[in-house]
């Protein structure tokens, strides 16, 4: 160890030539220092991104886009609507409060019942992919950080949509006919933000801003993830097993905004929290001009 048999000045190391022969084919020449292991762990490679990759996909189509839109879309649409028409409103309203008072409070009591179940199976799948993730100890703690974000990201989400299909639920006894393609939009928002995630049109939707909380953390948490994608790209540049690093880059992204990530958390946490306060009032409004049935 620690010779300079290959003469370049640097002792444990290797070169890498890359030549092209007179009939175009790619040759590449490795000239390694004496005890060099110039060829990359393909098996630790895999392990590390697939569990990566699988922490991501979880994160953001299991969590932020299936938990955080169709709870809302099945739960929140008739917090209001069921209460009209059952005529169990009217007893509500002989209270002294408003009905922007009353669309409120529903939404708390629906987020009462989301919000501990998102945290309870956010830790069920930390403490799995925790044990079961490579590690060089008995638990894999620097993806906590990824899980937190992810539950956070869900929350928020579930928030702005209940806000959104609650308003929906009180315009019209079938409301969840006028959300259904609020949730296609933003299931197709939500796959271009893995593609394209700083895409303008991201800007418009609400899960863009949610998964932009997850990126961020991810780029906190695992800081050296783009040099470890490029890894995997150049393994396949060398005829290496490199598919899990393929599905790494889909479920990863850039924070959209351009900044670090924790300004890029706090951003769409701000924009998140806008967003359900708009859809508050507007739905609020929405109530007071309703009449009771």
């Amino acid at each position: 160890s620690q010779k300079d048999t290959n003469e370049n000045g640097i002792p444990c190391d290797i070169i890498v030539q890359i030549t092209t022969s007179p009939s175009g084919e790619i040759i590449t020449k490795v000239i390694a220092d004496a005890g060099v292991d110039e060829d990359p762990d393909e098996d630790a490679y895999s392990r590390e991104a697939t569990h990566l990759a699988f922490v991501l996909s979880i994160g953001k189509l299991g969590f932020v886009l299936l938990l955080g839109i169709f709870l809302p879309l099945f739960l929140a649409t008739g917090l209001i609507r069921d209460e009209m028409t059952s005529g169990t409103m009217h007893f509500m309203l002989s209270k002294p409060i408003t009905r922007t008072e009353v669309f409120l409070y529903r939404i708390l009591g629906y987020l009462g019942i989301v919000w501990p179940y998102f945290i309870g199976l956010g830790i069920i799948f930390a403490l799995i992919s925790g044990f079961i993730g490579p590690s060089d100890g008995f638990f894999r703690f620097q993806d906590l950080a990824v899980w937190l974000a992810i539950v956070f990201a869900t929350m928020m989400a579930s928030f702005v949509y209940g806000m959104l299909f609650c308003a929906l639920g009180t315009m019209w006894r079938f409301g969840i006919v006028l959300a259904i393609p609020f949730a296609a939009w933003e299931l197709g928002m939500c796959i271009v933000s893995m593609g394209a995630p700083d895409a303008p049109i991201l800007r418009f939707s609400v899960v863009g801003w949610a998964l932009m909380i997850v990126d961020a953390a991810a780029l906190m948490a695992w800081p050296n993830i783009d040099v470890f994608i490029l890894q995997g790209q150049l393994m396949g540049d060398f005829g290496l097993i490199h598919s899990t690093s393929l599905a790494l880059d889909f479920f990863h992204s850039e924070p959209g905004v351009g900044t670090s990530g924790l300004i890029s958390a706090v951003i769409a946490t701000v924009v998140l929290l806008v967003q359900g306060a708009v859809l508050w009032f507007i739905g609020g409004a929405i109530f007071k001009g309703k009449e009771i049935e």
